[in-house]
């Protein structure tokens, strides 16, 4: 096969590239690492969502791959050092999806502060306890994002607009970058966005200085009251560390969707009425999935035929020394 596609990945891109190209596609193939392996020997290419690892084990027998294509921001599955050894070309879709990214984490915001799921679950189920579900309200408060990019940059603006104060945590930030000044987010160190922050909000890459960086330590830096966001990376809060903190009443709620693990195992987290769980859903939206299947296609498109890659992790033309299809 000329691409192989391991996750459920579909739309007119990919029709398109099915017209050109032949293209398998098992939307399952992500959960059976020997079938993986197997199906990209001599393949060109390989595009993948976020739970297909693609390491050196995988990537040892594709000597023909030219590129992977990753659908959606985050690449952290994919081994970019290796492929890069390869000169297979890594490319994704960086802006794509940032908005609904920041949507949805507005809207788990509002579900946390208004008690929006537990009251829905109670109405339906028969009851009017109006007082058990008084919630809080925004306009005043503080939040702090953690990482002020494409999608924390945009949540930020939006968050002016509800009248709130902005601080942000981002070292590679100066105070005159676009979403520092759009949003007029104060820039502090970790340590004071988590303690000055009624809601706090992760948007920060999945790097070793990131992994489990939201630990019982962190937490308890936060308000009593304040309540934690995360649709960036689940490896980002230690979960065990969050369920401490919640029972200990050293934060007030949590709104997640991302995990440790995924699909998470049982969690005292799904019995806790100040949490909010969604299965990683940020990103899925009509509008956002068009685009960032679109930006992909066209850049697996763009390596067979020769061309450089637009958006790219490593470099835009793969450096395997072997010809390119102008298909």
């Amino acid at each position: 096969m000329d691409i192989v596609i391991a996750e459920d990945i579909d739309g007119n891109a990919i029709k398109d590239l099915s017209a050109l190209y032949e293209v398998f596609k098992d939307e399952n193939l992500w959960k059976d690492r020997e079938s993986l392996r197997r199906s990209i020997i001599g393949t060109k290419a390989l595009i993948v969502r976020n739970q297909t690892r693609v390491d050196s084990e995988v990537l040892e027998r594709a000597g023909s791959l030219r590129v992977i294509g990753r659908a959606g921001v985050g690449y952290d599955n994919i081994d970019v050092e290796a492929a890069s050894k390869l000169g297979i070309v890594v490319c994704y879709a960086p802006n794509e999806n940032s908005i609904s990214t920041a949507e949805h984490a507005f809207g788990l915001i509002l579900g946390v502060l208004r008690k929006i799921p537990a009251s829905h679950t109670s109405t339906v189920r028969g009851d009017w306890n109006r007082s058990t579900f008084i919630g809080r309200e925004l306009y005043g408060k503080t939040l702090g994002i953690l990482g002020l990019g494409r999608v924390g940059g945009r949540l930020a603006v939006r968050a002016k607009a509800f009248g709130m104060k902005i601080v942000a945590y981002d070292k590679f930030l100066s105070p005159y970058e676009y979403f520092v000044t759009e949003s007029g987010a104060e820039l502090k160190n970790i340590d004071e966005v988590l303690a000055c922050s009624d809601v706090v909000s992760c948007h920060l890459p999945l790097t070793k200085e990131t992994r489990g960086l939201m630990d019982y330590s962190k937490l308890s830096l936060m308000k009593n009251a304040a309540v934690i966001i995360n649709t960036g990376r689940g490896e980002l809060i230690v979960e065990e560390d969050l369920i401490r903190a919640l029972k200990e009443g050293r934060i007030a709620g949590a709104g997640l969707d991302v995990r440790e693990k995924e699909p998470p195992p049982e969690s005292e987290l799904n019995h806790m009425m100040n949490v909010v769980l969604t299965p990683h859903i940020a990103g899925l939206t009509v509008e956002a999935q068009e685009k960032v299947i679109d930006t992909v296609a066209g850049d697996v498109r763009r390596v067979l035929q020769g061309l450089p890659a637009l958006n790219y992790v490593n470099f835009a033309l793969p450096r395997l020394g072997g010809e390119t299809d102008g298909r």
